[in-house]
């Protein structure tokens, strides 16, 4: 009975020895902002699908597993392009992304630790290089540039996204152009000729606008006058110069009508103070 209590007592020992030396291979801690994958040696090779996220976790001792910083990660890259007439332009982009948090495992599989160097970047230049390509260098240092920087985003995060690679990407942004000096002269001279156009059509259309206004206001008192001078013929005019006498006849003034003998037998008015 002593002999197995001693034997229970060193089998104990010679355990609890055991699972101190392998402690290090057997309890992890996943933290937060980091996820787990495990290749399983003798149950089917790296579980793709079963990604541990943060706490304590007990993995086999002949298992391996493989700790993934998923948070948010910036890139900037500095790169020179040529647009579509092949003239080199200098860009400096910066992009905002993180793995997608359940596909650690296939960029494991696909591309290992080092998927910034081997996925993020490349496809990055590459997008940059692809869209640029398809304007000139007026467009995407000024006409377009909005428009070449939502082509750049779209495209990059299409590619990122693929299933086959698995990156969110949060944002791009261009955050400088830069073309040579005298390129870059000549198409600000340019723009600002084109200002100087647009302006001056515009003072054009405002002068030609008033121009026009004047005319047809002239017209339209030439047109009231002619209707006024056709209705005033001789006997309406003796009307309302009777009808002005008779007013002027009851003012308290005193005065002398007579009538019939102004010009167009128009009443003649004498005296009044």
């Amino acid at each position: 009975m002593a002999k197995k209590f001693q034997l229970f007592i060193v089998s104990l020992v010679v355990g609890l020895i055991l699972i101190a030396i392998l402690s290090s291979n057997i309890f992890f801690t996943i933290k937060p902002g980091e996820r787990g994958v495990v290749f399983r040696k003798f149950t089917g090779g790296l579980d793709r699908e079963n990604v541990l996220t943060p706490g304590f976790q007990v993995i086999a001792p002949w298992n391996t597993l493989y700790i993934y910083d998923v948070k948010e990660k910036t890139v900037n890259e500095k790169m020179d392009v040529l647009d579509k007439s092949g003239l080199s332009i200098n860009v400096d982009v910066s992009v905002r992304y993180n793995p997608i948090y359940n596909k650690i495992g296939y960029i494991h599989e696909n591309f290992g630790f080092g998927y910034e160097t081997t996925l993020v970047i490349p496809e990055v230049r590459s997008s940059v290089r692809k869209v640029m390509g398809r304007y000139t260098a007026e467009e995407i240092y000024s006409t377009k540039r909005k428009e070449v920087e939502d082509a750049i985003i779209q495209t990059t995060s299409d590619v990122l996204q693929n299933p086959n690679n698995n990156i969110q990407m949060k944002a791009l942004l261009i955050r400088s152009i830069n073309l040579p000096e005298q390129i870059k002269q000549a198409i600000e001279n340019k723009l600002q000729q084109e200002q100087e156009a647009l302006a001056y059509q515009f003072r054009l259309e405002k002068e030609k606008s008033e121009a026009e206004r004047k005319r047809i206001q002239a017209e339209g008192e030439a047109a009231a006058n002619r209707i006024i001078n056709n209705s005033l013929t001789p006997n309406l005019l003796k009307m309302r110069g009777i009808e002005a006498t008779l007013e002027l006849s009851k003012s308290p003034n005193s005065k002398v009508v007579i009538v019939g003998s102004g010009d167009e037998g128009l009443p003649l008015i004498l005296g009044g103070n």
